[in-house]
């Protein structure tokens, strides 16, 4: 009897570490991606970006402008 409590508190050691090491992965994974999104970000803010849209229906050309200012001291 013992022993099944022991093995099964094993078990479930081993099963807590596995989740923290998937927790510890994922953590990593979204930083990575805000790093990436917030560099994007700063690029955009800092310059214009211009798209160039076909429109499906009539076949005219629609460009968009997106012009972003950096607050002062950021």
């Amino acid at each position: 009897m013992a022993k099944d409590n022991q093995s099964g508190a094993k078990q479930q050691a081993e099963r807590i570490d596995k989740i923290e090491k998937r927790l510890d992965m994922m953590y990593r994974r979204l930083d990575d991606i805000d790093s990436m999104v917030s560099a994007a970000i700063e690029r955009v803010m800092s310059q214009p970006v211009t798209l160039l849209v076909s429109c499906p229906n009539c076949g005219k050309n629609i460009e968009i402008s997106v012009v972003g200012v950096k607050k002062p001291g950021v």
